[in-house]
């Protein structure tokens, strides 16, 4: 199924910005939906934002709409989270994770089978 690995976590102050990387290896090409998520309260995970590869059509929760940004390089073998005007509540470790499903929504992440290992975002108020 491949590898993906994330990177680009951080501390950073409520207001600020970090922008996390999510590098792909060895991901067959029926792979090309890559979603972020992280763990919510009372839930296992949520979505935060996903991208079709192919398409270069995305999609985001409410919770971050207009704050974050998903992007892919030409390669499609990168997917780049910018998240701005963070949040204390936007703390978590966020993954990566791909999938061989036609997804056009946001969705807690049982459609992905391939998973990263995470990265920590730690928002300061």
């Amino acid at each position: 199924q491949g590898q993906l690995v994330e990177s680009g976590g951080g501390l950073v102050q409520a207001g600020g910005s970090l922008r996390l990387s999510c590098a792909t290896s060895g991901l067959s090409a029926d792979y090309y939906v890559i979603g972020w998520f992280r763990p919510a309260p009372g839930k296992e995970r949520e979505g935060v934002s996903i991208i079709n590869t192919i398409e270069d059509s995305t999609y985001y929760a409410d919770s971050v709409k207009g704050r974050f940004t998903i992007s892919t390089n030409n390669a499609k073998n990168t997917v780049w989270l910018q998240m701005n005007s963070l949040k204390p509540e936007d703390t978590a470790v966020y993954y990566c994770a791909a999938s061989n499903w036609d997804i056009a929504v946001i969705t807690p992440g049982a459609e992905y089978d391939a998973w990263g290992q995470g990265t920590q975002v730690t928002v300061s108020s």
